[in-house]
């Protein structure tokens, strides 16, 4: 008996060190790049390579293909004008069309500069209310300040930490949530890069009526993926807000519910304004679901 309780404490004791040295790693990396990746602002296009990709006038990179297709969508209707004089068909007048191709050829054109001011002030919201919390609360409202918050609550740095405890079941669910906010943080961060060099197609799409509702998806799901940012912030404000105790259940039963709730930010702006999906896990189920009824 008591080599089968030595063997038993010794596996328990090996399994708390696997995961104390697993929450350890997390703490000191994870919440740092979730940072970086949640707060998205204009330097996010300050890269060369990218700058290049995107033009830097209209003779060169994505520019080139829009303006381009500018062409087309002229021609096209030069086509579709003179059809419509044998055909007795009913097209925009002339004049409007010219107007439209004008104003929204220089718009445009100017589609780096305007993506980089929208981030801009996308990106001052959301630091305008992380600074007013800050303010309030006087703590930092960032996932790097709410390690620091979680540590002192749930330690995971003592010897005697417990994952087969409260407090380690708490301390292993937020740790796998956060490990789920980086893949779906990264999504974003991804799509949000594809949307803005889109940025040039979407405003051409506004030249033809059939294909004006191009934009309108564009800018919604681009509005909704952005805002996220400012969302997440009045999660976290949220979350600071409570008085924590590492005494006190209910305290660390509101961690549970932050966490969630940042976990599920991109379904409540979709829910709010529209857009697409960027979590992991339910794209994840979605896929084996389909790859099941197949």
């Amino acid at each position: 008996m008591e080599e089968t309780a030595s063997l038993t404490n010794a596996i328990v004791q090996t399994i708390n060190n696997i995961f104390q040295t697993l929450f350890s790693s997390i703490d000191n990396s994870v919440y740092q790049i979730l940072d970086e990746l949640t707060f998205i602002n204009p330097n996010i296009l300050n890269e060369p390579l990218l700058e290049k990709l995107f033009g830097t006038s209209a003779s060169n990179g994505l520019l080139l293909l829009a303006n381009s297709l500018l062409f087309g969508f002229s021609l096209y209707y030069g086509i579709r004008l003179i059809y419509s004089y044998y055909m007795n068909l009913q097209v925009e007048r002339p004049y409007q069309f010219i107007f439209k191709l004008i104003i929204f050829g220089i718009i445009m054109n100017s589609s780096y500069f305007i993506c980089k001011q929208f981030l801009e002030l996308n990106s001052l919201l959301s630091e305008s209310i992380r600074s007013i919390g800050a303010s309030i609360i006087r703590h930092e409202i960032s996932f790097s300040e709410l390690i620091n918050q979680l540590n002192s609550v749930i330690s995971v740095g003592e010897t005697d930490f417990n994952i087969f405890s409260f407090d380690g079941l708490i301390k292993s669910f937020i740790s796998v949530g956060l490990f789920n906010l980086i893949f779906s943080y990264s999504l974003r961060f991804v799509i949000i890069k594809v949307f803005l060099f889109l940025a040039p197609f979407a405003i051409l799409s506004l030249i033809n009526q059939s294909t004006s509702w191009l934009f309108k998806t564009w800018i919604r799901t681009t509005i909704s993926l952005l805002l996220q940012q400012s969302f997440i912030s009045i999660i976290l404000l949220i979350i600071f807000s409570f008085d924590f105790s590492s005494q006190n259940i209910f305290s660390k039963l509101m961690y549970i519910g932050g966490i969630y709730a940042l976990m599920h930010a991109n379904s409540y702006m979709r829910t709010l304004i529209g857009g697409i999906s960027t979590d992991v896990s339910s794209n994840l189920q979605m896929g084996l679901s389909k790859l099941k009824n197949n």
